[in-house]
């Protein structure tokens, strides 16, 4: 399971917009999104951790490598979609 943090996802439409675009890039991946957290958590099927963060990229996002820490909510310093 390959974990990105997206400091800039901050609702349900920046969710469905990043899982759409995994999905579209590697049909069968896993996607699971902690938005709380501001993690995605993705098992690939056909795509590689550089690939999946080019594709969260060009869908309006930053995903950085992430290692969860528990207890910890990340500051969100830029706009990911209509709602912020």
């Amino acid at each position: 399971m390959l974990t990105f943090e997206v400091k800039d996802m901050t609702c349900g439409h920046c969710v469905n917009t990043i899982t759409k675009a995994v999905e579209a890039a590697d049909p069968g991946a896993r996607v699971q999104i902690d938005l709380a957290a501001r993690l995605v958590q993705i098992q690939p099927v056909s795509s590689d951790r550089a690939r999946l963060a080019q594709v969260i990229s060009e869908a309006g996002y930053t995903a950085t490598d992430a290692v969860p820490v528990a207890g910890s909510a990340p500051e969100v310093k830029r706009s990911g979609c209509c709602c912020a």
